[in-house]
């Protein structure tokens, strides 16, 4: 079935962006990079925040919404299911795969499932005791181990536990701040991530984009601070290693049905490992970011990359679960 894509020039895009979020910041630097990118194309773009404007006003000032939204509220299938009540297009996935996207418990399920390598882990379960879960932890994971929200991103909130004082630590702060949080295999690795992009109806895999910090994991300060990490796009690690994050990138990308746009974060470990951390349905669209710099790498600058994101909101199937 074809798909008729309008003339992105007649839309007023509705760049979606801030939001609720602990990941508002770096939300609004995505929407305001993509909204001036639109408009000094001559295209018709507002910024909006939905902390600010209620989203029942769209349909009378927005045609399409380019979401720029980051973390809970954003990128977990809300906003979509609204949107798609609204009937406003909207560019990444539908509701489903956001949703799945975000609860990374559910995703890696989902990839153990297709036997697709990810850090074994276990889901802090507030009504176990805080010994009974050291005990889950101590013999089914072993030290060091990760700890992270089970939903959110940009590295916030997460951390390395030594021992089984330093998690006792970060399970009682986990607990006391009522959000599910996840214990997971520590892999020591190179932090890579591969993205997706939709170009005129095709899937494009971008170059895989590494990253070497001297911190102990590529942590929140790593990520906003250019002198804590050392970026390579395209990646210099082996062939073998990036071919095979490319290709699992797009099997994970039809596993939870994603659309438009993905980005797949790995780890590059020993012995040529390559284990999948989590997905981002809503990658930032900063201009200095890794979308952005593995769209650059693959010679698409950044005003086409975020027009293919508008036009790609307008090839959806007719029904996206």
């Amino acid at each position: 079935m074809s798909v008729t894509v309008p003339d992105i020039a007649a839309l007023r895009i509705g760049v979606l962006c801030g939001g609720f979020s602990p990941e508002r910041p770096g939300s609004l630097a995505s929407g305001e990079h993509a909204a001036k990118a639109l408009v000094e194309a001559g295209l018709t773009a507002e910024l909006i925040d939905p902390a600010h404007v209620p989203l029942s006003a769209l349909p009378g000032r927005s045609d399409v919404a380019l979401l720029a939204l980051h973390g809970l509220g954003g990128e977990d299938g809300k906003i979509q299911g609204a949107l798609d009540t609204l009937g406003i297009p909207y560019t990444g996935s539908g509701v489903m795969a956001s949703a799945i996207g975000m609860h990374k418990p559910t995703f890696k399920a989902m990839l153990a499932r297709e036997r697709i390598d990810t850090p074994n882990w276990t889901v802090i379960d507030p009504l176990l005791s805080t010994a009974a879960t050291l005990s889950v932890v101590r013999h089914s994971l072993g030290y060091p181990v990760f700890v992270k929200p089970s939903s959110g991103g940009g590295s916030l909130a997460a951390g390395i536990a030594h021992d089984e004082t330093q998690l006792m630590q970060m399970i009682e702060a986990a607990q006391a701040d009522y959000a599910e949080y996840m214990v997971e295999e520590y892999v020591r690795g190179i932090p890579c991530t591969v993205g997706l992009i939709e170009i005129d109806g095709r899937l494009t895999t971008l170059p895989v984009h590494d990253v070497e910090t001297p911190r102990e994991f590529y942590d929140y300060e790593a990520k906003h601070d250019p002198t804590q990490r050392t970026e390579h796009c395209p990646s210099i690690l082996p062939a073998p290693v990036t071919e095979t994050m490319q290709y699992l990138a797009r099997r994970i990308f039809r596993m939870i049905g994603a659309h438009g746009v993905l980005r797949v974060d790995f780890l590059a470990g020993a012995g040529g490992r390559v284990t999948c951390l989590e997905v981002n349905t809503l990658p930032g669209l900063s201009e200095r970011g890794n979308l952005a710099t593995m769209a650059r790498a693959a010679s698409i600058p950044y005003p086409a990359l975020v027009q293919h994101l508008v036009k790609s909101a307008y090839t959806k199937p007719p029904y996206l679960p």
